[in-house]
Protein backbone atom coordinates (compact mmCIF):
# COMPACT_ATOMS: atom_id res chain seq x y z
CA UNK A 1 0.00 0.00 0.00
CA UNK A 2 3.07 2.19 0.25
CA UNK A 3 4.12 1.39 -3.21
CA UNK A 4 4.71 4.73 -5.15
CA UNK A 5 3.13 4.73 -8.61
CA UNK A 6 5.66 5.53 -11.69
CA UNK A 7 4.64 7.82 -14.52
CA UNK A 8 5.46 5.21 -17.32
CA UNK A 9 5.63 7.16 -20.49
CA UNK A 10 7.56 6.90 -23.73
CA UNK A 11 8.71 10.12 -25.74
CA UNK A 12 7.85 10.48 -29.37
CA UNK A 13 11.03 10.17 -31.36
CA UNK A 14 10.72 13.96 -32.34
CA UNK A 15 10.29 14.94 -29.15
CA UNK A 16 7.29 17.03 -29.19
CA UNK A 17 5.31 14.87 -27.31
CA UNK A 18 4.94 11.35 -25.47
CA UNK A 19 2.79 8.06 -25.50
CA UNK A 20 0.79 6.26 -22.91
CA UNK A 21 -0.99 3.26 -22.27
CA UNK A 22 -4.41 4.22 -19.99
CA UNK A 23 -7.77 2.10 -20.09
CA UNK A 24 -10.31 2.32 -22.00
CA UNK A 25 -13.71 3.77 -21.22
CA UNK A 26 -15.35 0.24 -21.00
CA UNK A 27 -12.37 -1.34 -19.49
CA UNK A 28 -11.61 -3.52 -21.66
CA UNK A 29 -8.18 -2.89 -22.56
CA UNK A 30 -5.10 0.09 -22.68
CA UNK A 31 -5.54 2.17 -25.30
CA UNK A 32 -2.35 3.63 -26.52
CA UNK A 33 -2.96 7.87 -26.37
CA UNK A 34 -0.76 10.49 -26.79
CA UNK A 35 0.00 13.77 -25.30
CA UNK A 36 1.38 16.84 -26.55
CA UNK A 37 4.19 18.40 -24.67
CA UNK A 38 3.43 22.26 -24.42
CA UNK A 39 -0.70 22.04 -24.83
CA UNK A 40 -1.02 18.60 -22.51
CA UNK A 41 -3.33 17.98 -26.16
CA UNK A 42 -4.60 14.11 -25.52
CA UNK A 43 -4.65 12.11 -28.81
CA UNK A 44 -6.12 8.60 -29.08
CA UNK A 45 -3.77 6.61 -30.99
CA UNK A 46 -5.33 3.21 -30.75
CA UNK A 47 -8.54 2.89 -29.04
CA UNK A 48 -9.88 -0.56 -27.58
CA UNK A 49 -12.13 -1.33 -30.82
CA UNK A 50 -8.99 -0.42 -33.09
CA UNK A 51 -7.27 -3.04 -31.27
CA UNK A 52 -9.61 -6.13 -32.07
CA UNK A 53 -7.80 -8.21 -34.48
CA UNK A 54 -9.27 -8.96 -37.93
CA UNK A 55 -11.65 -11.61 -37.52
CA UNK A 56 -11.24 -11.38 -33.74
CA UNK A 57 -13.85 -10.51 -31.02
CA UNK A 58 -11.97 -8.93 -27.99
CA UNK A 59 -8.96 -6.78 -28.07
CA UNK A 60 -5.72 -6.98 -27.47
CA UNK A 61 -3.85 -6.38 -24.40
CA UNK A 62 -0.77 -4.13 -24.79
CA UNK A 63 1.78 -4.65 -22.71
CA UNK A 64 4.74 -3.12 -24.73
CA UNK A 65 5.04 -0.57 -28.01
CA UNK A 66 7.73 1.01 -30.49
CA UNK A 67 7.23 3.51 -32.61
CA UNK A 68 8.71 3.30 -36.34
CA UNK A 69 10.82 5.99 -37.92
CA UNK A 70 8.41 8.81 -39.09
CA UNK A 71 5.74 7.62 -36.57
CA UNK A 72 3.51 6.23 -39.00
CA UNK A 73 2.58 2.93 -37.48
CA UNK A 74 3.74 1.35 -33.93
CA UNK A 75 4.56 -2.67 -33.02
CA UNK A 76 2.82 -3.65 -30.58
CA UNK A 77 3.55 -6.81 -28.02
CA UNK A 78 1.02 -8.85 -26.38
CA UNK A 79 0.64 -10.54 -22.77
CA UNK A 80 1.04 -13.43 -24.70
CA UNK A 81 4.04 -12.40 -26.72
CA UNK A 82 2.40 -11.59 -30.40
CA UNK A 83 3.45 -8.55 -32.26
CA UNK A 84 1.08 -6.91 -34.54
CA UNK A 85 1.70 -3.72 -36.63
CA UNK A 86 -0.63 -0.77 -35.73
CA UNK A 87 -1.70 1.97 -38.02
CA UNK A 88 -3.28 5.06 -35.98
CA UNK A 89 -6.32 5.78 -37.20
CA UNK A 90 -6.71 2.54 -38.96
CA UNK A 91 -6.07 -0.34 -36.19
CA UNK A 92 -4.46 -3.74 -36.54
CA UNK A 93 -3.02 -4.37 -39.84
CA UNK A 94 -1.25 -7.67 -39.46
CA UNK A 95 0.10 -9.89 -36.95
CA UNK A 96 4.06 -10.11 -37.47
CA UNK A 97 7.02 -12.11 -35.93
CA UNK A 98 9.07 -10.35 -33.12
CA UNK A 99 10.75 -10.73 -29.97
CA UNK A 100 12.92 -8.06 -28.78
CA UNK A 101 12.45 -6.44 -31.79
CA UNK A 102 13.94 -3.38 -33.47
CA UNK A 103 12.58 -1.26 -36.32
CA UNK A 104 15.10 -0.59 -39.06
CA UNK A 105 15.76 2.88 -40.18
CA UNK A 106 13.73 3.33 -42.95
CA UNK A 107 11.22 1.77 -41.18
CA UNK A 108 10.12 -1.00 -43.31
CA UNK A 109 11.78 -4.17 -41.48
CA UNK A 110 11.57 -5.15 -38.18
CA UNK A 111 14.53 -7.28 -36.42
CA UNK A 112 13.65 -9.75 -34.17
CA UNK A 113 15.02 -12.54 -32.30
CA UNK A 114 13.92 -16.41 -32.00
CA UNK A 115 15.68 -19.46 -31.10
CA UNK A 116 19.31 -18.00 -30.45
CA UNK A 117 19.42 -16.82 -34.18
CA UNK A 118 18.18 -13.39 -35.81
CA UNK A 119 15.69 -12.45 -38.32
CA UNK A 120 14.73 -9.96 -40.33
CA UNK A 121 10.92 -9.49 -41.12
CA UNK A 122 10.24 -7.48 -44.33
CA UNK A 123 7.29 -5.43 -44.19
CA UNK A 124 7.09 -4.75 -47.64
CA UNK A 125 7.20 -7.94 -49.29
CA UNK A 126 6.16 -10.01 -45.81
CA UNK A 127 9.27 -12.28 -46.49
CA UNK A 128 11.22 -13.31 -43.04
CA UNK A 129 15.06 -13.76 -43.64
CA UNK A 130 17.29 -15.78 -41.58
CA UNK A 131 20.10 -13.56 -40.23
CA UNK A 132 22.08 -16.08 -38.67
CA UNK A 133 21.89 -19.72 -38.34
CA UNK A 134 24.38 -21.22 -35.67
CA UNK A 135 22.19 -20.35 -32.33
CA UNK A 136 21.17 -22.68 -29.98
CA UNK A 137 18.98 -22.18 -27.04
CA UNK A 138 20.53 -22.87 -23.72
CA UNK A 139 24.09 -22.91 -25.18
CA UNK A 140 24.68 -20.06 -27.92
CA UNK A 141 22.95 -16.77 -28.26
CA UNK A 142 22.70 -13.79 -31.00
CA UNK A 143 21.77 -10.87 -29.20
CA UNK A 144 22.36 -7.79 -28.94
CA UNK A 145 21.38 -6.33 -32.79
CA UNK A 146 21.60 -2.95 -33.43
CA UNK A 147 20.42 -1.48 -37.26
CA UNK A 148 23.35 0.44 -39.15
CA UNK A 149 22.02 3.83 -39.49
CA UNK A 150 21.52 3.15 -43.40
CA UNK A 151 19.46 -0.01 -42.42
CA UNK A 152 21.88 -2.02 -44.67
CA UNK A 153 23.57 -4.06 -41.89
CA UNK A 154 23.15 -5.17 -38.53
CA UNK A 155 25.74 -5.99 -35.53
CA UNK A 156 25.45 -8.43 -32.89
CA UNK A 157 27.35 -10.58 -30.18
CA UNK A 158 27.18 -13.81 -30.22
CA UNK A 159 27.54 -15.75 -26.68
CA UNK A 160 28.63 -18.96 -26.86
CA UNK A 161 28.36 -20.82 -23.54
CA UNK A 162 28.65 -24.48 -24.70
CA UNK A 163 31.86 -25.42 -23.13
CA UNK A 164 30.29 -23.92 -19.39
CA UNK A 165 29.55 -26.62 -16.68
CA UNK A 166 25.86 -27.75 -16.23
CA UNK A 167 23.97 -27.63 -13.25
CA UNK A 168 20.64 -28.87 -11.18
CA UNK A 169 17.94 -26.26 -10.32
CA UNK A 170 14.86 -26.38 -8.84
CA UNK A 171 11.68 -25.81 -10.41
CA UNK A 172 9.14 -25.14 -7.72
CA UNK A 173 6.11 -26.51 -9.35
CA UNK A 174 4.63 -29.40 -7.08
CA UNK A 175 6.97 -29.05 -3.49
CA UNK A 176 6.12 -33.17 -2.79
CA UNK A 177 7.53 -33.38 -6.70
CA UNK A 178 9.93 -30.21 -7.47
CA UNK A 179 10.77 -30.43 -11.25
CA UNK A 180 14.69 -30.05 -11.96
CA UNK A 181 15.90 -28.19 -14.93
CA UNK A 182 20.04 -27.88 -16.16
CA UNK A 183 21.25 -24.82 -16.83
CA UNK A 184 24.84 -24.00 -17.71
CA UNK A 185 26.35 -21.84 -15.01
CA UNK A 186 30.15 -19.90 -14.76
CA UNK A 187 31.08 -20.64 -11.62
CA UNK A 188 33.92 -17.73 -9.91
CA UNK A 189 37.45 -19.50 -11.51
CA UNK A 190 35.55 -21.12 -14.02
CA UNK A 191 35.31 -21.20 -18.19
CA UNK A 192 32.91 -18.32 -18.97
CA UNK A 193 30.99 -17.49 -22.32
CA UNK A 194 33.02 -16.97 -25.44
CA UNK A 195 32.11 -13.47 -26.96
CA UNK A 196 32.20 -12.63 -30.72
CA UNK A 197 31.18 -9.39 -32.78
CA UNK A 198 29.64 -10.15 -35.97
CA UNK A 199 28.06 -7.88 -38.60
CA UNK A 200 25.85 -9.37 -41.16
CA UNK A 201 23.79 -7.65 -44.25
CA UNK A 202 20.31 -7.39 -43.81
CA UNK A 203 19.37 -9.56 -46.40
CA UNK A 204 21.18 -12.23 -45.13
CA UNK A 205 23.87 -12.62 -47.83
CA UNK A 206 27.30 -11.95 -46.26
CA UNK A 207 28.33 -12.52 -42.64
CA UNK A 208 31.77 -11.73 -40.81
CA UNK A 209 33.35 -11.59 -37.37
CA UNK A 210 35.25 -8.39 -35.76
CA UNK A 211 39.16 -9.31 -35.19
CA UNK A 212 39.64 -7.84 -31.61
CA UNK A 213 41.97 -9.55 -29.04
CA UNK A 214 40.39 -12.76 -27.73
CA UNK A 215 42.39 -13.76 -24.48
CA UNK A 216 42.45 -17.44 -23.44
CA UNK A 217 40.77 -16.60 -19.66
CA UNK A 218 38.05 -14.59 -21.70
CA UNK A 219 36.44 -11.20 -21.57
CA UNK A 220 33.26 -9.50 -21.67
CA UNK A 221 31.78 -6.99 -23.76
CA UNK A 222 30.19 -3.46 -23.38
CA UNK A 223 29.18 -0.83 -25.47
CA UNK A 224 28.40 -2.31 -29.20
CA UNK A 225 27.22 0.43 -31.91
CA UNK A 226 27.53 1.94 -34.91
CA UNK A 227 30.49 5.15 -34.83
CA UNK A 228 28.10 7.69 -36.44
CA UNK A 229 28.70 5.84 -39.82
CA UNK A 230 27.42 2.39 -41.29
CA UNK A 231 31.20 1.30 -42.01
CA UNK A 232 32.67 1.60 -38.39
CA UNK A 233 31.39 -0.48 -35.45
CA UNK A 234 32.21 0.24 -32.33
CA UNK A 235 33.53 -2.37 -29.52
CA UNK A 236 34.04 -1.72 -26.10
CA UNK A 237 36.11 -4.72 -24.31
CA UNK A 238 36.76 -5.53 -20.86
CA UNK A 239 39.10 -7.83 -19.45
CA UNK A 240 37.87 -10.69 -17.45
CA UNK A 241 38.26 -9.51 -13.94
CA UNK A 242 37.27 -6.28 -15.41
CA UNK A 243 40.87 -4.38 -14.29
CA UNK A 244 41.32 -3.25 -18.31
CA UNK A 245 38.73 -1.63 -20.57
CA UNK A 246 39.16 -0.62 -24.58
CA UNK A 247 37.15 0.69 -27.01
CA UNK A 248 37.70 -0.19 -30.66
CA UNK A 249 36.75 1.25 -34.29
CA UNK A 250 36.27 -1.67 -36.65
CA UNK A 251 36.18 -0.80 -40.13
CA UNK A 252 33.43 -3.70 -41.29
CA UNK A 253 34.91 -2.87 -45.33
CA UNK A 254 38.27 -3.53 -44.90
CA UNK A 255 38.37 -5.62 -41.39
CA UNK A 256 40.73 -2.91 -39.88
CA UNK A 257 40.39 -2.83 -36.27
CA UNK A 258 42.39 -0.09 -33.92
CA UNK A 259 42.33 1.16 -30.24
CA UNK A 260 40.95 4.60 -29.74
CA UNK A 261 40.70 4.45 -25.41
CA UNK A 262 42.25 2.27 -23.26
CA UNK A 263 42.01 2.32 -19.45
CA UNK A 264 43.55 0.36 -16.33
CA UNK A 265 43.28 0.17 -13.06
CA UNK A 266 44.61 -2.08 -10.10
CA UNK A 267 41.13 -3.34 -8.78
CA UNK A 268 38.47 -2.66 -11.31
CA UNK A 269 38.06 -0.07 -14.03
CA UNK A 270 34.21 -1.28 -14.64
CA UNK A 271 31.84 -2.48 -11.42
CA UNK A 272 28.95 -4.48 -11.49
CA UNK A 273 26.58 -1.76 -11.59
CA UNK A 274 28.51 -0.28 -15.08
CA UNK A 275 28.11 2.98 -14.66
CA UNK A 276 31.48 4.42 -16.09
CA UNK A 277 30.80 1.96 -19.11
CA UNK A 278 30.48 3.46 -22.82
CA UNK A 279 30.32 6.41 -24.60
CA UNK A 280 28.08 9.06 -25.81
CA UNK A 281 29.48 10.51 -29.63
CA UNK A 282 29.40 14.12 -29.90
CA UNK A 283 30.39 16.91 -32.55
CA UNK A 284 28.65 14.64 -35.01
CA UNK A 285 31.10 11.93 -33.83
CA UNK A 286 34.55 13.59 -34.26
CA UNK A 287 34.71 13.01 -30.72
CA UNK A 288 32.98 11.33 -27.78
CA UNK A 289 31.84 11.32 -23.74
CA UNK A 290 32.93 9.04 -21.49
CA UNK A 291 33.68 8.79 -17.46
CA UNK A 292 36.41 7.52 -16.05
CA UNK A 293 37.45 7.62 -12.23
CA UNK A 294 41.60 7.88 -13.33
CA UNK A 295 42.33 10.93 -11.30
CA UNK A 296 40.80 9.39 -8.13
CA UNK A 297 36.71 10.63 -9.26
CA UNK A 298 34.47 9.69 -11.91
CA UNK A 299 34.51 12.80 -14.15
CA UNK A 300 33.41 13.30 -17.61
CA UNK A 301 35.92 13.32 -20.50
CA UNK A 302 35.52 14.80 -24.12
CA UNK A 303 37.94 12.45 -26.10
CA UNK A 304 38.40 13.24 -30.15
CA UNK A 305 37.65 9.84 -32.53
CA UNK A 306 41.25 8.57 -32.61
CA UNK A 307 41.80 8.97 -28.93
CA UNK A 308 45.10 11.66 -29.63
CA UNK A 309 42.95 14.94 -27.33
CA UNK A 310 41.32 14.96 -24.34
CA UNK A 311 39.88 17.02 -22.09
CA UNK A 312 38.62 17.11 -18.44
CA UNK A 313 34.89 18.81 -18.51
CA UNK A 314 34.65 17.99 -14.72
CA UNK A 315 37.35 18.58 -12.83
CA UNK A 316 37.41 18.46 -8.83
CA UNK A 317 37.14 16.45 -6.22
CA UNK A 318 33.64 15.13 -6.43
CA UNK A 319 31.84 12.72 -8.17
CA UNK A 320 29.85 12.37 -11.14
CA UNK A 321 27.23 9.72 -10.31
CA UNK A 322 25.79 9.00 -13.82
CA UNK A 323 25.45 10.03 -17.41
CA UNK A 324 22.18 11.82 -17.98
CA UNK A 325 21.38 13.06 -21.62
CA UNK A 326 24.02 14.87 -23.81
CA UNK A 327 22.04 17.79 -25.85
CA UNK A 328 23.55 17.78 -28.88
CA UNK A 329 22.14 20.81 -30.67
CA UNK A 330 23.28 23.66 -27.56
CA UNK A 331 26.19 21.82 -26.72
CA UNK A 332 25.62 20.53 -22.86
CA UNK A 333 26.68 17.04 -20.93
CA UNK A 334 23.87 16.68 -18.46
CA UNK A 335 24.48 14.72 -15.12
CA UNK A 336 24.00 13.58 -12.16
CA UNK A 337 26.19 14.95 -8.90
CA UNK A 338 25.97 15.39 -5.37
CA UNK A 339 29.48 17.34 -4.35
CA UNK A 340 28.22 18.15 -0.69
CA UNK A 341 26.00 15.07 0.42
CA UNK A 342 26.33 11.19 -0.83
CA UNK A 343 22.83 10.69 0.28
CA UNK A 344 21.32 12.88 -2.00
CA UNK A 345 21.44 13.08 -6.46
CA UNK A 346 20.84 16.67 -8.31
CA UNK A 347 21.12 17.11 -12.18
CA UNK A 348 23.69 19.45 -13.52
CA UNK A 349 25.23 20.09 -16.50
CA UNK A 350 28.58 21.59 -18.00
CA UNK A 351 29.42 22.70 -21.53
CA UNK A 352 30.90 20.00 -24.31
CA UNK A 353 33.94 22.41 -25.22
CA UNK A 354 34.91 22.43 -21.82
CA UNK A 355 34.32 25.88 -21.39
CA UNK A 356 32.95 27.12 -18.25
CA UNK A 357 32.46 25.31 -14.81
CA UNK A 358 29.50 23.21 -13.78
CA UNK A 359 25.87 23.88 -12.98
CA UNK A 360 23.30 22.64 -11.51
CA UNK A 361 19.95 22.27 -13.16
CA UNK A 362 17.54 21.19 -10.33
CA UNK A 363 16.28 23.92 -8.08
CA UNK A 364 18.72 24.50 -4.75
CA UNK A 365 15.15 24.23 -3.00
CA UNK A 366 14.61 20.40 -3.95
CA UNK A 367 16.35 18.51 -1.46
CA UNK A 368 16.57 14.56 -1.86
CA UNK A 369 16.49 12.39 -4.91
CA UNK A 370 16.14 13.55 -8.30
CA UNK A 371 15.89 11.24 -12.00
CA UNK A 372 14.98 13.15 -15.27
CA UNK A 373 13.70 11.43 -18.26
CA UNK A 374 14.64 13.25 -21.52
CA UNK A 375 13.11 13.63 -24.17
CA UNK A 376 15.27 12.80 -27.32
CA UNK A 377 15.87 16.47 -28.55
CA UNK A 378 16.77 17.30 -24.36
CA UNK A 379 14.46 20.13 -24.35
CA UNK A 380 11.66 18.39 -22.05
CA UNK A 381 12.05 15.81 -19.11
CA UNK A 382 9.92 13.94 -16.75
CA UNK A 383 11.04 14.89 -13.27
CA UNK A 384 10.58 12.37 -10.78
CA UNK A 385 11.78 14.05 -7.10
CA UNK A 386 11.17 12.36 -3.37
CA UNK A 387 13.06 12.45 -0.14
CA UNK A 388 13.01 9.63 2.02
CA UNK A 389 9.96 10.68 4.39
CA UNK A 390 8.43 11.87 1.02
CA UNK A 391 6.67 9.80 -1.67
CA UNK A 392 7.88 11.06 -5.46
CA UNK A 393 6.30 13.37 -7.64
CA UNK A 394 7.32 13.63 -11.19
CA UNK A 395 6.21 16.70 -13.39
CA UNK A 396 7.09 18.01 -16.92
CA UNK A 397 9.44 20.46 -17.24
CA UNK A 398 11.45 22.15 -19.90
CA UNK A 399 14.84 22.49 -19.83
CA UNK A 400 17.36 23.91 -18.99
CA UNK A 401 15.03 26.44 -16.74
CA UNK A 402 13.11 23.66 -15.34
CA UNK A 403 10.10 24.97 -16.16
CA UNK A 404 7.33 22.74 -14.50
CA UNK A 405 4.62 22.32 -17.26
CA UNK A 406 2.44 20.07 -15.01
CA UNK A 407 1.98 17.72 -12.41
CA UNK A 408 2.47 14.00 -14.23
CA UNK A 409 1.80 11.75 -10.75
CA UNK A 410 1.65 12.92 -6.93
CA UNK A 411 1.67 9.56 -5.85
CA UNK A 412 -1.51 11.67 -3.16
CA UNK A 413 -3.02 8.39 -1.86
CA UNK A 414 0.27 6.96 -0.83
CA UNK A 415 0.79 10.16 1.22
CA UNK A 416 -2.01 10.33 3.04
CA UNK A 417 -1.59 6.51 3.52
CA UNK A 418 1.75 7.27 4.80
CA UNK A 419 1.50 10.37 6.59
CA UNK A 420 0.41 8.91 10.17
CA UNK A 421 3.39 6.31 10.05
CA UNK A 422 6.24 9.61 9.23
CA UNK A 423 5.41 11.29 13.05
CA UNK A 424 9.11 12.29 12.82
CA UNK A 425 11.69 12.83 10.14
CA UNK A 426 13.93 10.81 9.39
CA UNK A 427 17.66 11.60 10.36
CA UNK A 428 21.02 11.64 8.83
CA UNK A 429 23.80 11.25 10.59
CA UNK A 430 27.93 11.04 10.14
CA UNK A 431 30.54 8.50 12.00
CA UNK A 432 33.93 9.17 12.06
CA UNK A 433 35.87 6.22 12.67
CA UNK A 434 39.14 7.58 12.26
CA UNK A 435 42.15 7.52 9.24
CA UNK A 436 39.61 9.93 7.49
CA UNK A 437 36.84 7.52 6.84
CA UNK A 438 33.36 9.48 7.95
CA UNK A 439 29.82 6.86 7.10
CA UNK A 440 26.60 8.48 6.40
CA UNK A 441 23.81 6.89 8.48
CA UNK A 442 20.20 7.20 8.69
CA UNK A 443 18.55 6.48 11.88
CA UNK A 444 14.15 5.81 11.84
CA UNK A 445 13.26 6.40 15.65
CA UNK A 446 9.81 5.60 17.70
CA UNK A 447 7.65 7.96 17.60
CA UNK A 448 7.06 8.20 21.39
CA UNK A 449 11.12 8.41 21.20
CA UNK A 450 12.55 9.46 24.74
CA UNK A 451 16.17 10.38 24.90
CA UNK A 452 16.84 9.45 28.00
CA UNK A 453 15.72 6.38 27.56
CA UNK A 454 17.89 3.43 26.68
CA UNK A 455 17.03 1.60 22.72
CA UNK A 456 17.69 -1.66 21.28
CA UNK A 457 19.21 -0.91 17.42
CA UNK A 458 17.98 -2.73 14.21
CA UNK A 459 20.38 -2.14 11.30
CA UNK A 460 19.53 -2.40 7.58
CA UNK A 461 22.64 -3.73 6.01
CA UNK A 462 23.87 -4.36 2.62
CA UNK A 463 27.74 -2.89 2.57
CA UNK A 464 28.90 -4.07 -0.87
CA UNK A 465 29.67 -2.26 -4.04
CA UNK A 466 26.39 -3.04 -5.94
CA UNK A 467 24.44 -0.41 -3.99
CA UNK A 468 23.72 2.21 -1.44
CA UNK A 469 21.03 1.98 1.50
CA UNK A 470 21.33 5.60 2.63
CA UNK A 471 19.65 7.19 0.56
CA UNK A 472 17.91 10.38 0.38
CA UNK A 473 14.62 8.96 -1.08
CA UNK A 474 11.40 7.22 -0.82
CA UNK A 475 11.33 3.32 -0.11
CA UNK A 476 8.91 1.13 0.87
CA UNK A 477 11.31 -1.00 2.82
CA UNK A 478 11.34 1.84 5.19
CA UNK A 479 8.01 2.02 6.11
CA UNK A 480 8.69 -1.83 7.45
CA UNK A 481 11.22 0.04 9.19
CA UNK A 482 9.01 2.61 10.65
CA UNK A 483 6.76 -0.19 12.15
CA UNK A 484 9.89 -1.53 13.67
CA UNK A 485 10.80 1.44 15.23
CA UNK A 486 7.37 2.23 16.91
CA UNK A 487 8.04 -1.30 18.54
CA UNK A 488 10.74 0.39 20.68
CA UNK A 489 13.72 0.15 18.57
CA UNK A 490 15.59 2.49 17.17
CA UNK A 491 15.91 1.33 12.97
CA UNK A 492 19.31 2.29 11.24
CA UNK A 493 21.53 1.72 8.15
CA UNK A 494 25.38 2.92 7.76
CA UNK A 495 27.01 3.06 4.78
CA UNK A 496 30.94 1.60 5.03
CA UNK A 497 33.39 1.85 2.52
CA UNK A 498 33.34 -0.06 -0.65
CA UNK A 499 29.58 0.76 -1.33
CA UNK A 500 28.71 2.78 -4.78
CA UNK A 501 28.44 5.87 -3.14
CA UNK A 502 29.97 9.11 -4.63
CA UNK A 503 32.70 9.53 -2.10
CA UNK A 504 35.82 8.95 -4.87
CA UNK A 505 37.31 5.86 -6.21
CA UNK A 506 39.40 5.08 -3.09
CA UNK A 507 36.77 4.77 -1.24
CA UNK A 508 34.40 2.13 -3.80
CA UNK A 509 37.27 0.38 -4.20
CA UNK A 510 38.55 -0.08 -0.34
CA UNK A 511 37.38 -3.52 -0.63
CA UNK A 512 39.14 -5.19 -3.23
CA UNK A 513 40.81 -8.05 -2.59
CA UNK A 514 38.60 -7.70 0.77
CA UNK A 515 35.38 -7.74 0.33
CA UNK A 516 33.71 -9.23 3.64
CA UNK A 517 36.68 -8.61 6.00
CA UNK A 518 37.07 -4.53 5.42
CA UNK A 519 33.30 -3.85 4.98
CA UNK A 520 32.55 -5.61 8.21
CA UNK A 521 35.50 -3.84 10.31
CA UNK A 522 33.99 -0.56 9.01
CA UNK A 523 30.76 -1.06 10.16
CA UNK A 524 31.17 -2.39 13.06
CA UNK A 525 33.23 0.83 14.57
CA UNK A 526 30.45 2.94 13.24
CA UNK A 527 27.93 0.98 15.51
CA UNK A 528 30.61 1.48 18.12
CA UNK A 529 30.78 5.27 17.43
CA UNK A 530 27.71 5.80 17.26
CA UNK A 531 27.32 4.30 20.91
CA UNK A 532 29.45 6.89 21.70
CA UNK A 533 28.05 9.61 20.40
CA UNK A 534 24.30 9.07 21.02
CA UNK A 535 23.64 8.06 24.79
CA UNK A 536 20.97 6.29 23.99
CA UNK A 537 21.90 3.58 21.86
CA UNK A 538 21.94 0.50 24.03
CA UNK A 539 24.79 -1.40 22.40
CA UNK A 540 24.14 -4.77 24.20
CA UNK A 541 21.25 -5.24 21.80
CA UNK A 542 22.60 -4.77 18.39
CA UNK A 543 20.63 -6.86 15.74
CA UNK A 544 21.26 -6.52 11.88
CA UNK A 545 19.47 -7.88 8.45
CA UNK A 546 20.08 -7.96 5.38
CA UNK A 547 19.32 -9.61 1.56
CA UNK A 548 22.01 -10.98 -1.05
CA UNK A 549 25.08 -9.36 -0.15
CA UNK A 550 22.95 -7.44 2.68
CA UNK A 551 22.61 -11.19 4.15
CA UNK A 552 26.35 -12.16 3.62
CA UNK A 553 27.36 -9.03 5.63
CA UNK A 554 24.91 -10.07 8.36
CA UNK A 555 26.34 -13.51 8.43
CA UNK A 556 30.00 -11.73 8.70
CA UNK A 557 28.97 -9.32 11.54
CA UNK A 558 27.34 -12.19 13.37
CA UNK A 559 30.72 -14.73 13.19
CA UNK A 560 33.13 -11.67 12.91
CA UNK A 561 32.48 -9.75 15.29
CA UNK A 562 29.84 -11.50 18.24
CA UNK A 563 30.66 -8.61 20.40
CA UNK A 564 29.47 -6.31 18.97
CA UNK A 565 26.15 -8.00 16.79
CA UNK A 566 23.98 -10.14 19.20
CA UNK A 567 20.62 -11.03 16.25
CA UNK A 568 20.90 -11.01 12.55
CA UNK A 569 18.16 -11.94 10.18
CA UNK A 570 20.31 -13.28 6.89
CA UNK A 571 17.98 -13.28 3.75
CA UNK A 572 19.62 -14.82 0.13
CA UNK A 573 22.92 -14.74 1.73
CA UNK A 574 25.91 -15.99 -0.52
CA UNK A 575 28.50 -16.99 2.00
CA UNK A 576 30.82 -18.67 0.21
CA UNK A 577 31.46 -16.04 -2.74
CA UNK A 578 34.03 -18.50 -4.60
CA UNK A 579 30.30 -20.66 -5.46
CA UNK A 580 28.77 -17.07 -7.19
CA UNK A 581 28.85 -15.86 -11.29
CA UNK A 582 31.95 -15.28 -12.20
CA UNK A 583 30.59 -12.28 -14.02
CA UNK A 584 29.71 -10.74 -10.24
CA UNK A 585 32.10 -11.63 -7.94
CA UNK A 586 35.44 -12.22 -9.57
CA UNK A 587 36.61 -8.39 -9.30
CA UNK A 588 36.21 -8.20 -5.92
CA UNK A 589 37.89 -11.42 -4.66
Amino acid sequence: EFNARGFNATWLLDGSGYTLLEPSPAGAARELVKYDAVSGERTVLASASQLVPPGGTEPIQIEAYQESPGGSWWLLETRDREYWVLEPGTGLVRQVRGGGSSISPDGTQILFGEGGNLHVHDLETDEVIPLTEDGDPGSVSNRGAVWSPDGTRVAYVQSDGSALRMRSMLIPTDPSYPEVREVRFARVGETIATLRVGVVEADGTEMRWVSIPSPLEGFYLGQVSWAGNSHELLVEQFSRFRDRREFFLADVRTGEVRSIYRETDPAWVIASYRVNAGLEWIRGGDAFVTLSEKDGWRHAYAVGREGREEALLTPGAWDIQERASVDHDRGWLYFYATPDNATQRYLYRVRLDGNGEPERVTPEDQAGTHRYDFSPNARWAFHTFSTIDTPPVTQLVELPEHRVIRVLEDNAEVRERAEPWITEPTEFLQLDIGDGVVMDAFMIKPRDFDPSRKYPVFIYVYGEPHGQTVLDSWSTRNMYHRAIADLGYLVMSIENRGTPAPKGAAWRRAVFGSLGPLNTEDHAAGVQELGRVRPYVDLSRIGIWGWSGGGSNTLNALFRKPDVYHVGIAVAPKPQPHLYNAWFQEIYM
